[in-house]
């Protein structure tokens, strides 16, 4: 495999770094939370600059409130707390207050989608990906890994305009080479292939990655693209891949109704009509269970992958 780790973090701590290092970078960043300064990792954003963080309280609404008044003044203000809490919660808010006037808010969603794990249903958001991106001039990115995580904190700084940050709770392998430059709204490719394009977000791009290894052992050939910009979409990366393998996977930590599936799935539609499998939730709610139990169940692991990919060459 092109892409080896030798290290495993959660992509939430590649938020509190890279907030960290624009505590120093940017004297404009500043930030708040809503009660959750340990899940959100960020103590070091505090102790660097505690005149610029503000503790809201378990007030979500109020907290998209103050940072859409912040923005007004010249501040980069970069809202905290769980992604279910960051969007369900409070999209009255984020759509009149921010969306609508097209603050420079930067909404940060940790603990996303089923690898939460234990907390269960309730946290476990599904939905958010959709809900943000139906929503004007709103940017929204998913991001991968540790490393990727801290690259796109500090490209939002330097990005004028809304943006959904989704990342998560769990330990993930970190593949993403620290130097590798972050640009909104542009997909990566991971590794080349012939046979079947997988385009993959989040967790499940390190899925995706050891499907296609397993897969070549076969004598399946992947092309893996990694697309961390849900909105906008790479589609030029998409349709070049597409245009040579003639069939897609698509895969995700989020229902299928509303994904990344669903976005690439308009627009193939519209563009170059493609067979497509998607792996992604479909159209439930989770449960309690540990990360890896869950992606298992609910068929969101490099196992669902390979078993897309066998299906979409079957047909």
């Amino acid at each position: 495999m092109k892409f080896t780790y030798t290290e495993k973090k959660d992509t939430r701590s590649g938020f509190g770094a890279g907030l960290a290092e624009l505590a120093d970078k940017n004297p404009n960043v500043v930030a708040l939370c809503a009660d959750l300064i340990g899940s959100l990792k960020m103590e070091k954003f505090i102790e660097k600059a505690p005149e610029r963080f503000f503790q809201v309280g378990i007030a979500e609404a109020n907290m998209i409130g103050l940072a859409a008044g912040l923005s007004i003044t010249g501040k980069i203000p970069f809202t905290g707390t769980f992604a279910n809490f960051s969007t369900s919660r409070v999209y009255d808010q984020i759509r009149q207050s921010v969306a609508y006037s097209n603050k420079n808010v930067k909404i940060c969603a940790s603990h996303a989608g089923l690898t939460l794990g234990e907390d269960g249903a309730t946290h476990q958001v599904l939905e958010d990906i959709g809900m943000m991106k139906m929503l004007p001039g709103m940017t929204v990115i998913n991001t991968c890994d540790y490393n990727q995580t801290k690259a796109a904190t500090l490209a939002i700084a330097d990005f004028e305009g809304p943006v959904y940050l989704r990342f998560g709770r769990p330990v993930v392998p970190v593949f993403i080479p620290e130097d590798m430059p972050f640009e909104i709204g542009k997909g990566i490719m991971l590794q080349e292939g012939t046979d079947v394009t997988i385009v993959a977000t989040g967790h499940l791009v390190w899925e995706s990655l050891v499907a296609a290894d397993e897969l070549e052992k076969e004598g399946i050939s992947c092309e893996v693209i990694n697309i961390h910009t849900i909105k906008p979409l790479d589609e030029e990366i998409i349709l070049k891949s597409v245009e040579k393998t003639g069939k897609i996977v698509t895969a995700e930590e989020h229902n299928y109704l509303g994904g990344l599936g669903e976005s690439i799935a308009g627009m193939l539609a519209r563009k170059r009509p493609t067979r497509q499998e998607f792996v992604a939730v479909n159209d439930t709610f989770g449960e309690s269970a540990t990360p890896a139990e869950l992606m298992k169940k609910y068929k969101i692991d490099s196992t669902a992958v390979k078993e897309a990919v066998k299906r979409i060459l079957e047909k």
